[in-house]
Formats: C-alpha cells, sequence, structure tokens
C-alpha cells in the first residue's frame, strides 16, 4: 500500500501549489485570498521509484469564528492522524506566526516524519531568513518555492528516504483477490454486497453517509473466491459538516489503493456526474481494474435504446479509456447481480495477462512496422524489441533510436491496438518508449 503525505499550514502559505507541484497538475484552486482550499484534495505522486498519495488540507486557523475554518481544523487533525508522512508548510515573508507555532504544538505530538517546508524562498537573502523557524522545535527545514519549484526536489528526496521500499512482486503468489466497491455516498453499494452475499452484513439506510469504515465481506460462491470491500461513500462537497467523514473517506481511498479491482456504483436515477469521474480517475491513476456498475436500473424509465445511450454517455466522459466494463444492476430486485461479479473476475484475470516475448514481438512489430511513428524534424524513429515488463499491473515497453520523438497521439495509437489484439477490458496499460 502507497505511503499517505498530508500538507499542512496556516491559511495562504501556498499548500494547494505545493500539492499541484507535487501530483504534476491542476487540482487544487490556488488564490491569493486565504480559506480557498476548504475540502481535501487527493492526488498521486511518484519519486526515485516510490509512489505515495498526497493529501491537500485546508488552512489551519485558530480564533475564527468561521465555521469552515472550524471544521478545517478538524480535518488538519484528522489527516495527521492518518497519513504516514507530514509536510508542514510555512511562509519565509511572514515568519513564525501564533498560527504556525500552534500547528507546531500539535505536530510535536505526533511520533511520524515532519518535513517544514520554508515556502516563497527564491532569492539568497530569504535563505538566511529561514533559519528562524528552527524555533519551531521541529527539527531541519527545506526551503522551496512551490511556484517555481526550486528546493522541491530536495524536499522530495528526503521524503522518498522515510518512504519504504516497494515490495518486489511475486506474479505467482496466490492472494485472494480484493474488489473494492466504490462510489458516492447512497449509490446503493452496501445494497448490492448484501444482495450478492444474500444477508443484511452491511447497514443499509436512505441516508447517505450510513457506511463509515471499509468493511471486508469474503464471497466463496459458484466457484468464486474474494474479498469484497464496501467503503464510504466519496462525495464532493461544498459544506464540511463532519469531521467523522473525512476519516471515512481516507479510508476509502486506502481501500482503492489496496484492491485489485475497483467495482464503480453509479445510481442511475442520478447518472455519472463529476464526483463518479474523480473516482473513476483515481482508480485509473492508481492502475486497478475497473468495473462500472449501474444501479437502480429499474426505477429509470426505458426506451428502446436507453441502455445503448446511457453506455454511450458514460464511455464519452471516461474517454480515452473506454474498454471498461459497464453492467446495468439492480441491487433492490437483484438483477444482473451474477454477472456484475462474473465481470469483476474477468477484469481480474484480463490484470493478471501475460503475453510471451516471442509472440508479442511477432505481433505488435507487424503493428508497428505497417504504422511506424511518423517521422519529426526529418528523423525517423525505428522500433526493434518490444517485451511486457514483469510488473503487477500490464506494462510494456517498445525500445527505439529515438523514443524522445514518440508523441502521445501515437502512444494512444499503439494502446489501443493492444487493446484490440489482446483482452485488456477494464484495465490500464501503461507503454513506454526506451533507448535500444
Amino acid at each position: 500500500m502507497n505511503s499517505i503525505i498530508a500538507i499542512v499550514g496556516r491559511p495562504n502559505v501556498g499548500k494547494s501549489t505545493l500539492f499541484n507541484r507535487l501530483v504534476q497538475g491542476r487540482e487544487a484552486i490556488v488564490d491569493s485570498v486565504s480559506g480557498v482550499t476548504r475540502d481535501r484534495h487527493y492526488g498521486k505522486s511518484d519519486w526515485n521509484g516510490k509512489e505515495f498519495s498526497v493529501i491537500d488540507t485546508g488552512g489551519y486557523a485558530i480564533g475564527s469564528d468561521d465555521i469552515f475554518e472550524e471544521e478545517i481544523r478538524k480535518q488538519v487533525a484528522l489527516a495527521i492522524d492518518e497519513a504516514d508522512l507530514i509536510v508542514f508548510v510555512v511562509d519565509v515573508e511572514d515568519g513564525i506566526t501564533p498560527m504556525d507555532a500552534e500547528v507546531a504544538k500539535l505536530l510535536r505530538k505526533v511520533k511520524k516524519p515532519i518535513f517544514i517546508a520554508v515556502n516563497k524562498v527564491d532569492n539568497a537573502m530569504r535563505d538566511a531568513d529561514a533559519v528562524e523557524f528552527y524555533n519551531l522545535g521541529l527539527g531541519d527545514y527545506h526551503t522551496i518555492s512551490s511556484i517555481n519549484g526550486s528546493g522541491t526536489g530536495e524536499l522530495l528526496d528526503a521524503i522518498a528516504e522515510k518512504i519504504p521500499a516497494p515490495e518486489e512482486v511475486d506474479l505467482e503468489k496466490k492472494e485472494l483477490p480484493r474488489f473494492a466497491v466504490v462510489g458516492r455516498p447512497n449509490a446503493g453499494k452496501s445494497s448490492f454486497i448484501n444482495a450478492l452475499i444474500g444477508e443484511d452484513r452491511n447497514i443499509v439506510t436512505n441516508i447517505a453517509g450510513t457506511t463509515r469504515d471499509s468493511i471486508d465481506t469474503k464471497y466463496n460462491r459458484f466457484g468464486f473466491d474474494f474479498n469484497l470491500v464496501d467503503t464510504a461513500g466519496i462525495r464532493k462537497k461544498s459544506r464540511v459538516k463532519e469531521d467523522l467523514e473525512f476519516y471515512s473517506v481516507m479510508r476509502a481511498v486506502r481501500s482503492i489503493e489496496y484492491s485489485d479491482v475497483i467495482i464503480l456504483v453509479i445510481d442511475a436515477t442520478r447518472g455519472f456526474e463529476g464526483q463518479d469521474q474523480n473516482i473513476f480517475w483515481l482508480a485509473e491513476k492508481n492502475r486497478k481494474g475497473v468495473v462500472i456498475l449501474i444501479n437502480k436500473w429499474d426505477l429509470v424509465e426505458k426506451e428502446t435504446n436507453t441502455m445503448r445511450d446511457y453506455e454511450a454517455k458514460v464511455k464519452e466522459q471516461i474517454a480515452p479509456f473506454t474498454d471498461v466494463p459497464i453492467v446495468f444492476i439492480s441491487a433492490l430486485t437483484k438483477q444482473r447481480l451474477f454477472k456484475a461479479i462474473e465481470t469483476a473476475v474477468e477484469v481480474f484475470e484480463n490484470r493478471k495477462n501475460r503475453i510471451p516475448t516471442s509472440k508479442f514481438n511477432d505481433v505488435m512489430l507487424e503493428v508497428v512496422k505497417n504504422y511506424p511513428p511518423p517521422a519529426i524534424k526529418g528523423k525517423f524513429v525505428k522500433i526493434k524489441y518490444c517485451m511486457q515488463l514483469p510488473t503487477q499491473t500490464p506494462q510494456f515497453a517498445f525500445f527505439c533510436n529515438l523514443p524522445q520523438y514518440v508523441r502521445d497521439p501515437y502512444r494512444r495509437f499503439v494502446e489501443n491496438k493492444l487493446r484490440e489484439i489482446y483482452d485488456f477490458s477494464g484495465v490500464p496499460i501503461t507503454i513506454y518508449f526506451r533507448q535500444k
């Protein structure tokens, strides 16, 4: 399981800018006004061969009557409790403030690796000013400028040293597969599991957020043997109401990382919304197999092509990863439940699919010979050899003379051909072009 790193600090010190830099995207809103980040953001990152999850928390504030800031304080405390490592961001321009001292007081009680990131250090004078932060009593600090990336490499080097090395994957090792049932609150995740196992193992109500923790249930019927994990609903909230929910969502994210196949349950009456997309891409970033279940299909008024049109809309929203199985079910009437599990097992098997190198070369070298990468600046890319890498998820290496000239459209072409020829339905594929 990947380590979780929480970025904490008072408002407007640059936590979200650092988060965006670490996950190499613009997932968190950045503004000069303090308190912009009210909800939490999750992202994936890697450094020196070690993968980890990053959480951007809201700014820790004291002495405020703002209901958001009160709840943000609770979220920060929970993030500190659940995370494996903590990055405490401070601002060199302001020096140590009372709020910084309050956060430091909280962190001194924590028996976890803590990294002080002194932000906005973009010249030598500010570098000297950073010495003040030794007074926080948390040891050494790292000077960074999250807006231009200065010093973030050294910070990540220090973080990577504290993250355990990835375990060697034994592809032959027989372990019980883990299928995580995820989705928004009240989509019918617990009802689906209860209907599948034939007993009311998990509490079900029409109140969103009934399931608080990730619950494992062993399924051993009809020749199938695996663990089903019921998770708390992952919602995007405009208003934070319960600190307990933050803890539940973190557990759900951990369950995604620790599972083999993600069963994403959608409420058919609400459609495939933005938060469903976020959960889907979280599973894809973690390179998990994915099956989409459209639940409550019995409540939808149907015409001749309703199912086909609904499926087309979902595939449009998850493009370009469109060969994800979509099954229309009803947990209430038990419609197509067995089909859903059968499909999840097929995706699990696809994820383990191994192609012999000789056969892979015979097929794929013929494909790239007929459709070679386009020439760029008069340079022609020649692919000589290819193989599937010995990894837990499908990853492929193509060895060529000029890998730097292979563009994303050609990568997508190769991936589409791979999916067309071999069965990787529901499974993310990673393709590398390397120097021969």
